[in-house]
């Protein structure tokens, strides 16, 4: 799983690891303040995009996390079969 620098720490990657078994990877941003694509950075802020067309994900209108959970997965799978 390809995360933002704002996810670091071991306790996130931990229980990342438990729910679902996958390793966490942080992408930072270049240290030299010059403009440069970096490609899983691009991957992230590309998905980010894409779900911000959904209004709904926009606030966190839900009362249970697994509730906003089930919308970022229905909003990406939306995007999948709108591509296919």
């Amino acid at each position: 799983m390809v995360v933002d620098s704002g996810y670091t720490g071991q306790n996130f990657a931990n229980e990342i690891s438990s729910l679902t078994s996958a390793k966490v990877i942080v992408v930072k941003r270049n240290e030299l303040h010059q403009f440069s694509v970096i490609p899983q950075r691009w991957l992230i802020e590309r998905s980010f995009s894409w779900l911000g067309n959904y209004h709904r994900l926009w606030r966190n209108c839900e009362r249970k996390l697994n509730t906003s959970l089930m919308m970022v997965s229905l909003a990406f799978i939306r995007l999948l079969l709108k591509r296919y």
